[in-house]
This record gives C-alpha cells, structure tokens and sequence, in this order.
C-alpha cells in the first residue's frame, strides 16, 4: 500500500479570517482532494474549516490536529481527529505530519506552524495576495539558513500543482 500525500493548510483562523481568504481555502481544499491528498489542517475555524469543507465537497479526506483535548473542539468538516490536548505546540504536528505546506494569508499561529516547516525544510508554498504571513514570504527564505524557498503562487490550483511537485521531486 503507498502512503497517501498529506498538504497542511494554514491560514488565519476565525478571528482574522475574511470571506475572500475562505474562499480561497475552499478552493485549494477542493483541489487537494482532486489531487488525491489528504488535507491536514489545525482542525478549527476560518481557513481551516474553509479548506476542510472544500476538500469534503471535493470528496477528500481532512485530518483536524487541534489544540485542545476534547475533539468537539475541531470543525465539522474533520474525518479523523487528533485531539492533543498540548495548546498551541501542536503546531510542530501539523506541520510535521505534512509532506508539504500551503499558506493562505496568515498570522502569528500560521508563522509558528510555517517556522516548523521551514526548520525541518518542508516543501512551502504561499498564496499571493492572500495577506499575512503568505504575502511576506512568498518568494523567499525564512532566514539566512535557506532551508526552502517558499514559493509564491497565484492561484488554489497553482498552489497543489506546484506543492505536489515538490513534494514528488524531493521523495524521489
């Protein structure tokens, strides 16, 4: 059996979402289920259950890591829930548990969760115009280590497209 690609969305959470960022994850959730990936995401509001529903339209499977550890927290849209129950650190898991990263606007939870990436040089790739953390880091590195660049994309489509690339290329 071949282990099934798993993309991380991150992006702002209900308190700093926008229904254009929502609609965005929506679509790329959409295209990750197109592309035959499991979406992980934080598994709660805004981008995160913005994605999961498009990728449960797309007829995906979505994966909710959260934070808390009651798993009535995580958005309806979740198939399988990891409750941690360690707050916030539950960052490195998502993006540990990801064979690549999608960025959708983004703040201080988004940079911890693309800092944990970056360190263990996960594929990255950042929608443009999205606002955030997204729009300062697309096209470039992190810092001096240069780890990954993450790449800036314009579209949801774009963005599996080329996260899936990496991830190929790097697991060859």
């Amino acid at each position: 059996m071949v282990k099934k690609v798993q993309i991380l969305i991150v992006g702002n959470n209900e308190n700093g979402s926008t229904p254009e960022l929502e609609k965005v994850a929506y679509e790329t959730g959409i295209e990750v289920a197109r592309s035959g990936a499991v979406l992980i995401s934080g598994g709660l509001g805004g981008v995160m259950k913005a994605a999961c529903r498009g990728a449960k339209d797309g007829g995906g499977i979505t994966v909710g890591i959260i934070p808390q550890n009651d798993s009535s927290f995580a958005n309806e849209y979740c198939d399988i829930v990891i409750s941690s129950g360690i707050g916030l650190a539950r960052d490195f898991l998502t993006a540990l548990s990801a064979d690549g990263v999608i960025i959708i606007g983004g703040a201080s939870g988004t940079l911890s969760e693309t800092c944990a990436a970056y360190m263990h040089k996960r594929p990255i790739v950042a929608i443009k115009n999205t606002g955030g953390i997204a729009d300062k880091y697309a096209n470039q590195y992190m810092d001096h280590r240069q780890n990954v660049k993450i790449i800036g994309v314009s579209t949801p489509k774009e963005a599996v497209k080329t996260i899936l690339g990496k991830i190929n290329s790097e697991q060859k």
